[in-house]
């Protein structure tokens, strides 16, 4: 007969799969990166191009997982009984109910101790964004003041000075001495680099490097507080590790890196005769220029002066000064045939006016009477009474009369 679970409360019985997802957060969320290792065992690579395989020690065993694309990235061969160091993820599959380790870099066992440590700190600060291109700055074309961090007692610094010698005479350089290598060397290059962002009066550019080495040689260019110190540096940093194979932490995050120092004077300066070289290769075709343009405005000039008002410059305004003269005598005349119209428009009205004068008609033998009381014009016998005063206008001049008795 079952027996029912009267001691816990319904709500705090988990299904399989609640169980199984609240293991898989905490083991993804606990475990977002680690480092194991192991020796590979199981190992099967199925068409898709993943790897399933085991890793597993005297004591324990951790199945794992390759994704295609990371296993398309592994540059040597995978087989059972070779001892790897695995980076990735724990992820728990519910289906089984099993946890495996998502493999995201895998190197072989043979890899030595700083390198690891060198990978690990790469990833890190790759996180962070150190490396990224967004924070390079540029270098200036014609540095006048350089900074060197280095031993002052290796032939970097000779090979670094030389060729920028013979390169370029008008940049000085100023040799900050440090340790290159061994303990406290990198701490030593980190205060160098933040004293010369100090100066009051900063280089336009700032070198870091060494001659060529091992990779124990060379480590102090790997360590953290090196490469902190070159990505807050506001000074470009050029950085000179002198080996051409290996890439140190600081390569990765300066703003330029060179091969070797002498490499670096290459990269900081311009070649004295290359840059002679291409001012007179623009001297001549500045020179060519200005012939072209003087022998395009001689020929519009040319051009210009064989033009007839430039030949005989006064003919524009003689042919002015003749129309003038053209319309001149034109008025003239418009005026004096306007002046005889018009006089023959007022003789006109003038006999228009002369035949309507009342003197013309006095002159004629006629007059006019009016009585001397009232200016009435005597038109008849009637108009007159005995006694009244007459006036008589002839044409020489007034008659003064009585009438002496009425009609």
């Amino acid at each position: 007969m079952p027996i029912a679970p009267t001691d816990a409360p319904a709500e705090s019985i988990l299904t399989v799969s609640q169980l199984t997802a609240e293991l898989k957060d905490v083991v993804e969320s606990t475990f977002p990166s680690v480092w194991v290792t192991g020796e590979i065992s199981n190992l099967s690579r199925p068409a898709s191009g993943h790897c399933y395989l085991t890793l597993k020690d005297d004591e324990a065993q951790l199945r794992a997982v390759i994704w295609r694309t990371t296993a398309g990235r592994v540059s040597f061969d995978l087989h059972d009984g070779l001892e790897v160091i695995c980076q990735g993820h724990l992820d728990l599959y519910p289906p089984r109910g099993q946890y495996q380790l998502v493999v995201t870099q895998v190197l072989p066992k043979g890899v030595g101790a700083l390198e690891l440590a060198l990978r690990k700190l790469r990833d890190k600060l790759a996180g962070e964004g150190l490396f990224d291109a967004q924070h390079k700055k540029p270098l200036p074309t014609f540095p006048r003041r350089v900074a060197f961090v280095t031993s002052p007692t290796g032939a970097a610094v000779r090979d670094f000075l030389e060729v920028l010698r013979r390169r370029w005479r008008g940049t000085s350089v100023l040799v900050v001495p440090v340790r290159v290598q061994g303990d406290g060397a990198g701490v030593e290059i980190a205060a160098a680099i933040a004293a010369v962002n100090r100066l009051a009066e900063p280089p336009d550019v700032l070198v870091v490097g060494r001659g060529g080495g091992s990779i124990e040689d060379l480590w102090s260019f790997n360590e953290e507080v090196v490469v902190r110190a070159i990505f807050a540096s506001r000074i470009p940093v050029i950085s000179a590790v002198g080996h051409e194979i290996d890439v140190t932490l600081s390569d990765l995050v300066a703003d330029v890196r060179a091969l070797t120092p002498s490499e670096a004077a290459e990269r900081l300066v311009p070649a004295r005769e290359e840059i002679v070289a291409a001012l007179d290769g623009r001297r001549k075709r500045l020179a060519a220029a200005l012939r072209n343009r003087a022998t395009h405005a001689r020929g519009r000039l040319d051009a210009l002066a064989g033009r007839a008002v430039f030949r005989r410059p006064l003919d524009g305004v003689r042919a002015l000064a003749q129309r003038l003269d053209e319309w001149q005598s034109r008025a003239v005349r418009a005026i004096g045939v306007f002046r005889q119209r018009n006089v023959t428009k007022v003789d006109a009205i003038a006999a228009r006016m002369e035949a309507l004068n009342p003197t013309a008609v006095l002159r004629r033998g006629f007059s006019i009477t009016q009585r001397a009381k009232d200016g009435h014009v005597v038109r008849k016998s009637d108009d007159v009474a005995a006694g009244d005063e007459l006036i008589t206008r002839v044409a020489e001049g007034i008659v003064h009369s009585r009438a002496e008795r009425s009609p």
